[in-house]
Formats: C-alpha cells, sequence, structure tokens
C-alpha cells in the first residue's frame, strides 16, 4: 500500500514537521521506498507467533531496591550550592503549572 501526499502531510502535521510542496513530494517518496523495504516481512509464515507489544517480553520490573550507599551519596550543601535558587533543602524552579504559584 503506498503512501499518498496526503499521508504523509497528515504524518508531518502531527509531528508538528513543516514540509514545503518539493519537501512533501521527496518525503512521500522516501517513505514508500522505506515501506517497501520492509515488504518482504509480511511474507513470513507466523501464524503460531504472539504478537509482542515490549521487546523484552514479560519482564515487568528491572527496577532494584533503592538502598542508601553512604560512600557515594552526595551532602546535601554540595548538590545545592550551585541551584539557581533554592527554598529549604529544595531546589526551587519555575512553575510549568501557570500564574498563580505563590512562594
Amino acid at each position: 500500500m503506498a503512501l499518498s501526499e496526503k499521508d504523509v502531510r497528515g504524518i508531518a502535521e502531527y509531528a508538528k514537521i513543516a514540509l514545503t510542496d518539493n519537501e512533501l513530494t521527496e518525503m512521500t517518496a522516501y517513505m514508500n521506498n522505506a515501506v517497501n523495504i520492509l515488504e518482504p516481512i509480511l511474507q513470513y509464515d507466523l501464524p503460531d507467533v504472539e504478537p509482542t507489544f515490549h521487546p523484552i517480553g514479560s519482564l515487568s520490573n528491572v527496577m532494584g531496591d533503592d538502598e542508601l550507599e553512604p560512600a557515594r551519596d552526595l551532602p546535601l550543601d554540595v548538590a545545592l550550592e550551585n541551584a539557581g535558587s533554592v527554598r529549604d533543602r529544595y531546589f526551587r524552579v519555575p512553575s510549568i503549572l501557570g500564574e498563580g504559584e505563590s512562594e
């Protein structure tokens, strides 16, 4: 199935990429070429293979337990010494939730 320029324009808009008419034509050809390169994958007979939704399969937690490592802990004063702004023992950063945030 070939992608049309309309398809590629929609993809570009979704990705917030502005394309000129020439770039749109080039990108359409490029993306159709990429799809054609992957076409042989559809020829594999894999009726008994379940789809994978994650490359590691059913692995659910790769995080270890949080453990204190006093030899590696950064002292609070050292951690905060280059901060632009500090309040108590925390980095102070501009609000991202809008106006109305007070100190």
